[in-house]
């Protein structure tokens, strides 16, 4: 791909020599005599140069000057000042609003060509980090959260106004399964730290002792085994987004150190013996109750507080089921692009049982069916055969696997978390005991203090 470099030169015969040099190296040179001109360039004609190198006095004006207003228009772009006047505070004041780098004239060729070589990597990474991060942005805008539901509309309303105000922390709530990983990527993309980092941490899958040290970081020889430093996910995430999925489930004793450290804005790495600070912005997500596991003590209050600023609650599917007319085209899409499908007529009798399932593993259940069905089929319809819904009689007769009065079906194909079967399994037995506590708990063989634990922890409602 050749890139381009612009030159601003006003003595025209070093001007005509860097041209002819560089467009010999592979470049697409463009040559400005003035700032006016190469502001018209910029701006008018809108060339992307991947470098710009400047003489640091022209006719019209401080190249310095220039830079800083230019800065926002070209972004990646790396500078580099040449000039014949060198001085410390103009070296000094072009490195500090981020010059690549600030040469004296003559400067020998061989030199410049290093140095050119050196700032063409370093505003090609760049310019792939911008690139990575639009392509985020378009893919994860509130037009992501998809559905036409009066919920799904409420939802991709709060988030545009949630991407356009600079909140400190973000509460993200719903069943397993209803998009929080998404919605927290459209909070940051669609964001004002966009540009910055996007960290995720899953508090359930670490260990405590490991979590500590994923969180903060520690020194060497903090505990055993740590051989080397290590930047915790605060740190990584300075500046922009720290995702912690299933939140509901961190130890008491870092709920404290975490309140801590994002009251004071500052950390403390295991071992270590001073705070590094640290601007992040969290967004916490858990399919529990938060506000009941405080009244409960299994969630710190202070905590809570401190992250609701903001609470974005998902719908289930079972509640938003019209959703289902876009969700299942979309994932058809997706997978037909993916493995070279061609499905596209969806029967009616496929529709009515995708809408009379409960869908207890939500829009990732659905996702794993839809899949399931794409990958199995030989034509242009949809194979109803292996929607495979728990709870729903199959075609079959004889399959001894549909749901009765006295059975529950799960799927065990990976959308349901063992905690989602728990849940589902003991709400579905009170609702068929009218949610009577005595019954269900004869009904699940259970004594009633195990089964009111149960019920506590997933918020569920009993009449005694």
């Amino acid at each position: 791909m050749i890139e381009t470099l612009l030159v601003i030169e006003d003595e025209k015969l070093l001007g005509s020599e860097l041209c002819r040099h560089y467009r010999q190296s592979g470049w697409d040179v463009v040559l400005s005599s003035n700032l006016a001109e190469a502001k018209t360039l910029l701006l008018k004609k809108r060339i992307e140069p991947l470098l710009i190198l400047s003489d640091m006095n022209l006719p019209d004006g401080n190249a310095l000057d220039f830079m800083e207003k230019m800065k926002m228009h070209v972004g990646y772009a790396e500078w580099l000042f040449l000039t014949g006047y060198g001085s410390v505070p103009d070296s000094v004041r072009a490195l500090r609003l981020g010059a690549y780098d600030f040469l004296e004239k003559p400067c020998d060729l061989e030199r410049l060509d290093l140095v050119v070589t050196s700032a063409a990597r370093s505003a090609s990474i760049q310019r792939r980090v911008v690139d990575q991060t639009k392509q985020g942005y378009r893919r994860y805008s509130p037009d992501a959260y998809v559905g036409h539901s009066l919920q799904a509309q409420a939802i991709r309303q709060l988030l545009a106004k949630l991407t356009q105000v600079p909140f400190s922390a973000l509460i993200i709530g719903g069943e397993s399964g209803t998009g929080k990983g998404l919605t927290a990527r459209i909070l940051h993309y669609g964001g004002t730290r966009a540009q910055q980092p996007m960290i995720e941490v899953n508090c359930a899958a670490l260990p405590r002792e490991l979590l500590e040290s994923e969180l903060f970081g520690h020194e060497p020889g903090a505990f055993t085994g740590a051989t080397g430093r290590h930047r915790g996910l605060l740190e990584q995430a300075d500046g922009g987004m720290l995702f912690m999925d299933e939140i509901g489930e961190m130890p008491l004793d870092l709920q404290a150190k975490l309140l801590k450290a994002i009251e004071d804005h500052k950390v403390r790495r295991l071992g270590g013996e001073k705070e590094i600070s640290v601007d992040v912005q969290i967004v916490a997500a858990s399919n529990r109750d938060l506000e009941q596991m405080t009244r409960t003590g299994y969630f710190r209050t202070d905590l809570y507080h401190r992250l609701s600023v903001f609470h974005v609650d998902l719908p289930p599917l079972r509640e938003a089921v019209e959703d289902l007319d876009e969700l299942v085209p979309l994932f058809i899409a997706e997978y037909n692009a993916k493995a070279g499908r061609q499905v596209k007529d969806i029967p009616d009798e496929v529709w009515e049982k995708l809408k009379a399932h409960y869908w207890p593993g939500n829009v990732r259940e659905l996702r794993n069916v839809i899949e399931r069905c794409v990958l199995f089929s030989d034509g242009a319809t949809f194979p109803g055969q292996w929607l495979q819904l728990p709870g729903q009689q199959h075609s079959d007769k004889t399959n001894s696997s549909a749901a009765t009065e006295n059975s529950i079906c799960l799927p065990l194909d990976g959308s349901m978390a063992l905690d989602d079967m728990d849940r589902f399994v003991i709400k579905t037995v009170l609702e068929r005991s009218g949610n009577n506590l005595t019954a269900a708990a004869r009904a699940l063989g259970v004594t009633r203090e195990t089964l009111r634990y149960r019920v506590r922890k997933y918020n569920l409602k009993t009449v005694d």
